[in-house]
């Protein structure tokens, strides 16, 4: 598999993350148990780190060859 090709799974990843941090924050919205809104507060958290990276590497993945395109130190080895 390419790069390239990569970069539109990571894509894909990422909008799944995204909706389900939507979906997350939407029912959150509704709830007055704070014990369900620590909860959900907390899978929210834990989700967005997943879905910078993937947005990351979404971008890396795809660009990686192109001549002058800038990497992120983080992704070069």
């Amino acid at each position: 598999m390419k790069l390239v090709e990569m970069s539109v799974t990571y894509r894909v990843g990422a909008e799944a993350l995204r909706q389900r941090i939507w979906e997350l924050k939407q029912t959150r919205q509704g709830q007055s148990d704070p014990e369900e809104i620590f909860r959900l507060t907390r899978r929210i958290a834990e989700l967005e780190p997943l879905l910078r990276e993937a947005r990351e590497l979404t971008a890396v993945t795809a660009h990686y060859y192109e001549k002058g395109y800038h990497k992120d130190e983080k992704y070069c080895f």
